[in-house]
């Protein structure tokens, strides 16, 4: 007989478990794309109050929202793609954003600081 026991697994050798992924991710995912979705509307709109009711210093700066609020667009739609399909993978990976809101507030940070430059300098 050998002395080895019968359920020994090496040190190198990982044991694969499937991951089971609870519904609410699936919701969690469609909630963080409808709430980006809904403050670049709210972006929008303020974009389009600008470009309506604004001299030419507001024109430039609804342009700058505007660009700002297509993009954002542009991201959730391209993070709630990669999530789903990694959700539907069953990967365990991490589904956290920490580059978005960063790049978030930098562009609205930038675009506002851009506005005030132009309408005090006018």
């Amino acid at each position: 007989m050998s002395s080895q026991p019968l359920l020994q697994r090496s040190r190198d050798k990982r044991i694969a478990l499937p991951v089971r992924v609870e519904p609410k991710v699936f919701f969690a995912n469609e909630r963080t794309f409808l709430s980006w979705l809904s403050f670049s509307v709210v972006l929008g709109g303020l974009a389009v109050g600008l470009l309506n009711f604004g001299d030419r210093v507001g024109k430039i700066s609804a342009g700058m929202f505007t660009l700002v609020a297509m993009g954002m667009m542009l991201y959730a739609l391209i993070t709630f793609h990669w999530r789903a399909n990694a959700i539907r993978k069953r990967g365990s990976g991490p589904y956290d954003d920490r580059l978005g809101p960063t790049v978030l507030c930098l562009s609205l940070f930038a675009a506002v600081i851009t506005n005030f430059i132009l309408r005090f300098a006018a």
